[in-house]
């Protein structure tokens, strides 16, 4: 008699399925849908990237064929080094830095190296989904806490228990676009060094700011080098999500075990890559400024639309405030949540965007939220998509669902 084939690990089962493949196959059945999902930019990179990589063909540089340092290129980790301490003012004394493929590259790198079977990471609700998916990937255990959209030091102190490893903090946030003041994150940084936990900072959308709380980021704080993570990335502002591109700071004595995952995953972070991040940070931040103005534009036009709606009689609510990144969090009422929610708008109304399930936000009380990203559309496609999400809601509102 055969053997039945092998299937996956047990622990595969408590990792949840990517919600973006499965907004993508949806997508897919509904060619005219547009999207509010994906959390992307609309325009190119720098035009310098195009021309560093072309030149590097060009010159046939045949050190882009051949594995480099596990930590990345000497050339741009100055440049990183530059703009962290520059531009971002971090105190890396006591620090490290590690360039990866994309900051979620670098948040799986720090799991594994913090957990062991059992071991608890903080997120505060709403958490960023890739964040939970590689705390299990790890063998740890995501907690989530309710400690409010601006995250209350008191109650995540209230959930650290002898297992706990580190705090997550994504500011400004996916998924609400809230900015967390500056207070806040050096409270949450400082409960982490009196419990010696790391706090892991996610700071993709840090040059996306359209209100009045600033970003700085808890790597900032004299002396926090050594026990604080702040994760970048090129993805956003400078638009490389398909380069896959981020850096981290990281406490100086975690980058030996650091560099076995990033040697057993990436081997290094691809050259081409690298020549096009050295490209795009020479670009600097006055090159993304006025691409992420029009965002505050579209962010406008997203909170106007609400205003709108609920003006016209539907129950919306969008929290926040949306200063930051370029999403909303959209509460209204409905029982329907998760994959039966993401059907109804695509496949029923040709609109796409994430349950709240997805970011650790169950329905309750009779209310479900959604996560809006207005950073791929125009104005006239935003307008388009809002209307159709606006119609889905008030047809589930008026079934009762």
């Amino acid at each position: 008699m055969g053997r039945t084939s092998p299937g996956a690990a047990a622990r595969m089962a408590a990792v949840a399925d990517p919600v973006i493949p499965q907004v993508g196959a949806l997508m897919r059945q509904r060619p005219d849908a547009l999207s509010l999902a994906q959390g992307m930019v609309s325009w190119a990179p720098p035009q310098a990237v195009c021309q560093a990589v072309g030149r590097a063909m060009v010159e046939a540089d045949r050190r882009l064929d051949r594995y480099g340092p596990v930590q990345g290129e000497e050339a741009l980790l100055e440049a990183v080094r530059r703009e962290l301490t520059e531009v971002r003012g971090l105190d890396l004394e006591g620090s490290d830095l590690l360039v990866t493929a994309g900051s979620n590259m670098a948040f799986h790198a720090i799991a594994q190296v913090l957990c062991d079977p059992g071991d608890e990471v903080l997120l505060p609700l709403p958490f960023y989904f890739n964040h939970a998916m590689a705390i299990r990937l790890a063998g740890g255990v995501p907690v989530p806490v309710a400690a409010g959209l601006v995250p209350d030091p008191e109650r995540l102190a209230a959930a650290i228990t002898p297992r706990t490893r580190a705090i997550v903090t994504i500011s400004p946030s996916n998924p609400s676009g809230l900015v967390t003041p500056p207070e806040v994150l050096a409270a949450i940084n400082g409960l982490c060094h009196r419990h010696g936990l790391l706090h892991v900072s996610d700071e993709a959308y840090a040059d996306f700011i359209h209100g009045a709380v600033p970003h700085r980021g808890p790597g900032r704080l004299p002396g926090s080098g050594g026990h604080t993570v702040s994760l970048f990335s090129l993805s956003k502002a400078y638009g490389m999500a398909g380069w896959r591109v981020g850096y981290a700071a990281v406490p100086r004595q975690l980058m030996g075990a650091l560099a076995k995952v990033q040697d057993t995953v990436l081997i290094c972070p691809p050259l081409v890559s690298q020549r096009a991040a050295l490209a795009a940070l020479e670009a600097g931040p006055a090159w993304c400024r006025p691409h992420i103005a029009t965002l505050g534009q579209r962010r406008r036009q997203l909170i106007d639309a609400v205003a709108a709606a609920r003006t016209g009689g539907q129950t919306l609510e969008l929290l926040g405030p949306p200063d930051g990144a370029f999403y909303g969090l959209l509460r209204f009422p409905s029982g329907l949540g998760g994959e039966p929610l993401m059907r109804h708008l695509v496949l029923g109304h040709g609109v796409a965007a994430l349950p709240g399930d997805s970011f650790g936000l169950p329905r309750a009380g009779g209310q479900a939220l959604l996560r809006l990203s207005y950073g791929m559309l125009d104005a006239s496609a935003l307008a388009e998509a809002l209307g159709r999400l606006f119609r889905a809601l008030a047809v589930l509102q008026a079934a009762g669902e």
